[in-house]
Formats: C-alpha cells, sequence, structure tokens
C-alpha cells in the first residue's frame, strides 16, 4: 500500500510540476499569473533631464494602477533606469533590462536618440518596444522593425503643419532652422521643407544645427541672425530652446519664433527662458500641459494633481 501511495504521490508531484510549468509557459519571459515586468530609460539626468518629470509621473500612474488592483490581478513592475539621454547609456541600461531583469517589454523609453540607439537591438531580440517616446518617421516602420510602436505624433507630419501655417500667414518670410543634429531635427526639417514644396529652396536661408553635448548653443542664434532670418524654426529640446530664446531675447532681435511640440512644455522650457521673453512663441500640442493655467479646471488636470 506505502508503495502504492508512494507512486500516487510521486506521480501527483510530476502532475504539478508540469501544470505550473505549462502554466508558465503560456506567457513570455518578463509575465506571470501576478506580475508584468516593465522596463524604462529615463534621462534623469543630462540635457534632457527636463524630461524626467514623464518617467516619475508614470511611475506614479502605475502605482495607482497596482493600488486599484492591477490588471486582471496582475501587478506592474517598472524598473526604471537613468539614460542620461545618452545613446550608449540607453544600450547598457536596455540590455539590463533585458538580460538581467527579464522584462516582457518596454515602455516609453524618452527620446529619440535613446530609442534609436535600442531599436535593432530589441527588434533583434522580439522584445517590444511600445509607444517610443518619439516621433521620428523611423520608429512607424513595421516592415523593417516590427516589435517598434512609437507614441509621439509623427515630426514630419508635424513640419508639414508649420509650413502650412508659414505660407498661409508668413509666405515672404525668410526661415533660419534651428535643429538637434539627429533623427529628431532631421525629420523636422524633412517636414518643413515637405510642406513647403517649391519654395522650400527660396525661404529657407540658414540651417544651423547643435549637438546634444554642446553646453551652450548661443553661437547657433548669432549665425542665424546674422543670415537676415525673420522666421525662426526651432526644432529642439527644452534645454536648448530655453537657451535659445534667452539669446533672441539677448540679441533684442524679434523672428517669428516656431517651437516644435518637444520643446514647448511651460515648465520645463518657457518658464527656464522666462515667461515674459516666451510670449508670442508659436507651437502645438496633443495634450494638456498641467502647467499652462488655461487646463487648471480641467477634472483630468485636477486628477492628474
Amino acid at each position: 500500500m506505502r508503495s502504492v501511495q508512494l507512486l500516487a504521490a510521486t506521480a501527483l508531484a510530476i502532475a504539478l510540476s508540469v501544470t505550473s510549468a505549462a502554466a508558465q509557459k503560456k506567457y513570455d519571459i518578463g509575465a506571470t499569473d501576478t506580475e508584468i515586468k516593465i522596463g524604462q530609460t529615463v534621462p534623469f539626468s543630462g540635457p534632457a533631464s527636463a524630461y524626467a518629470g514623464i518617467g516619475k509621473t508614470q511611475a506614479a500612474y502605475m502605482k495607482m494602477i497596482n493600488d486599484q488592483g492591477g490588471i486582471n490581478g496582475r501587478k506592474l513592475n517598472l524598473i526604471q533606469y537613468d539614460d542620461a539621454y545618452s545613446p550608449p547609456k540607453a544600450v547598457e541600461q536596455v540590455r539590463k533590462l533585458v538580460e538581467g531583469d527579464e522584462v516582457l517589454f518596454t515602455f516609453q523609453i524618452i527620446g529619440t536618440p535613446s530609442n534609436a540607439a535600442v531599436q535593432k537591438y530589441l527588434n533583434a531580440r522580439k522584445v517590444p518596444q511600445l509607444l517610443a517616446s518619439t516621433g521620428a518617421s523611423r520608429f512607424s516602420d513595421p516592415q523593417n522593425a516590427p516589435w517598434t510602436i512609437a507614441f509621439n505624433p509623427n515630426y514630419q507630419s508635424e513640419g508639414r503643419i508649420y509650413a502650412k501655417y508659414i505660407l498661409a500667414n508668413h509666405p515672404n518670410a525668410k526661415i533660419g532652422i534651428f535643429y538637434q543634429n539627429d533623427d529628431l531635427g532631421r525629420d523636422y526639417i524633412a517636414g518643413l521643407k515637405s510642406g513647403l514644396g517649391d519654395k522650400a529652396a527660396s525661404m529657407i536661408v540658414a540651417e544651423v544645427s547643435y549637438e546634444l553635448t554642446d553646453p551652450t548653443v548661443d553661437s547657433q542664434i548669432v549665425k542665424l541672425k546674422a543670415a537676415s532670418v525673420d522666421l525662426l524654426y526651432d526644432a529642439s529640446t527644452p534645454k536648448f530652446a530655453a537657451q535659445a530664446i534667452r539669446k533672441v531675447a539677448d540679441l533684442d532681435w524679434h523672428p517669428v519664433h516656431i517651437l516644435d511640440i518637444n520643446a514647448s512644455p511651460v515648465s520645463a522650457t518657457l518658464k527656464p527662458a522666462g515667461l515674459d521673453i516666451s510670449k508670442g512663441i508659436i507651437s502645438t500640442n496633443y495634450g494638456k500641459d498641467p502647467a499652462d493655467p488655461q487646463w487648471k479646471d480641467d477634472p483630468g488636470v485636477k486628477a492628474y494633481f
């Protein structure tokens, strides 16, 4: 009898272990019946640290979801690392997330340079690069990067919107382009030129770029003024946009100033530059900036705070 009981117990143990293993195999690495591991890199430091608040807000939001019971009983485990807006650092941190922490997917890695640096790696590993926080066109390419899904509206489309505005309101403008020397800046230029069509060659009189490692962009702004630019097309990020706004004011220069969506936040760009000298800047947005007083009574913004 004991041998029969032992055999039955052994069979049950084997069956349970097989069932347990099978249950775990229902999910990819990073997901269980109780947890979903999510990886994210954020520029908590470096030249784009103005975006750190995005990562902090997303962590707070996921905590709220967990406090409400999670998703179908699963808690969200958001693992965040600082990439300092540095492509090599982003690669290092994303490899750590995938190979060390074994996340199910990456979520909203912030910035075009960081996403570009890890796109090939994540697609090769078949790890979803979910809602990449960039609107560069390379992140909306399902044929070559099927594991990548972008979040931001396409930068080239945004550039065409600005071009339409310029043609309607400033058809004789002398346009000077100030841009970040990467996919972000190049896509904004491509969109603008596409939107201007055959007028691009005559209307654009200067193009000046900056690098992420530049301590200041004062010299670039001086060059654009010297080129007799009267419409400044600014495809940058908060730190450099704020510097540009201040330098334009220092030079007592008054061009029409169009600012891309990435550099338009009130708290990250306009306040550091100076609200008094930011008046009249033209931009666009697809969300409600919580620092913008026009949304102070909005139910969603109130819930955010």
